[in-house]
């Protein structure tokens, strides 16, 4: 039998070479450089990096945080992505063990296609972190958000979410049309009578389409009136294509709550700057890296912060 830790175990480590090359990324997509080649060098003495210099986290802790050639210090930015990769990966592994916990001791064995829409879902958010946390970094670097990043996430959160609709029970997120109400059936579940509106596939599919489609249009139209009004750029087209991205993972609303937890980030650091006369209102913030901030707390908090949102209305 497994030890209770090995999912969380696995999860971490895999988050740690997923971090390791994630630094590469960071430090050379800004730049439009290759990602593969040429092999990764000490920016000081520009001496390739031994294998043995490059364990994630492990590496950068026995070299004390310097080079071995130069003794130049190594930024503590890569220690802190790889054990942030590999934390949020761990959480990954963590929720694959409650789907096997619930499908082997819960009210009923789940399904091989529930099991595998599971893995789906998982593997998505686990993604999703992994380009959040490159995003964050990158933007609070250079103050550049690459296509790679948020038109490639954009792709990939679209792929992860036809391939979930595929594993979709017969009833599964589909919404009825009953009573003039639309109701949505889940597993375990009874199934409303009435018409099918939207098929579950569909309903998953589409809704995303439109969330990215939304939120990019929603972002472009206040990007274009601020500048109508203020006569200058202020929403980046870069943090536009990343909200779309996370429209594309979360879908519209928890995109929403990205949006509004990014701006209320931004200003709660800006706020102190100005104050203290470090900063104007022309001062250029890495809004992206508080997105990105806000969209990982999205990915783990948004659903019971909209459920109880919606709650004070009812």
């Amino acid at each position: 039998m497994l030890s209770p830790v090995f999912f969380e175990a696995a999860g971490l480590l895999l988050g740690l070479l997923f971090g390791s090359f994630l630094n590469v990324c960071i430090s050379r997509l800004p730049q439009h450089q290759s990602v593969v080649t040429p092999r990764s060098k000490c920016p000081g003495c520009e001496h390739p990096i031994r294998w043995f210099d490059n364990i994630p986290l492990l590496s950068w802790v026995l070299l004390r945080g310097r080079c071995r050639d130069c003794k130049e210090r190594i930024s503590w930015r890569y220690p802190a992505v790889e054990l942030a990769t590999g934390l949020w990966f761990a959480r990954a592994g963590a929720q694959i063990r409650e789907l096997h916990y619930v499908s082997a001791f819960g009210l009923g064995p789940l399904s091989g296609s529930q099991l595998l829409e599971g893995y789906v879902q998982i593997l998505a958010i686990a993604v999703l972190g992994f380009l959040l946390i490159g995003l964050i970094v990158m933007d609070w670097q250079t103050q550049r958000l690459p296509d790679a990043f948020t038109l490639g996430g954009i792709f990939a959160g679209l792929f992860l979410v036809c391939t979930q609709a595929i594993f979709l029970g017969p009833t599964e997120a589909q919404i009825n049309l009953t009573s003039h109400h639309l109701r949505m059936s889940s597993p375990g579940s009874f199934v409303g009578r009435g018409n099918v509106f939207l098929t579950g596939p569909e309903h998953l599919i589409f809704g995303r389409l439109l969330a990215v489609a939304g939120i990019a249009a929603i972002l472009l139209t206040i990007r274009a009136l601020y500048k109508a009004v203020r006569h200058r750029d202020g929403l980046g087209l870069g943090d536009v294509k990343m909200l779309a991205m996370v429209a594309a993972f979360l879908g519209f609303w928890p995109t929403i709550l990205t949006l509004f937890l990014g701006t209320f980030l931004a200003s709660a650091y800006a706020i102190p700057l100005v104050l203290r006369r470090r900063a104007n209102a022309l001062t250029k913030l890495p809004f992206g890296s508080f997105l990105g901030i806000a969209g990982l707390l999205a990915a783990l908090f948004a659903e019971p912060i909209l459920n109880w949102y919606a709650g004070l209305f009812r």
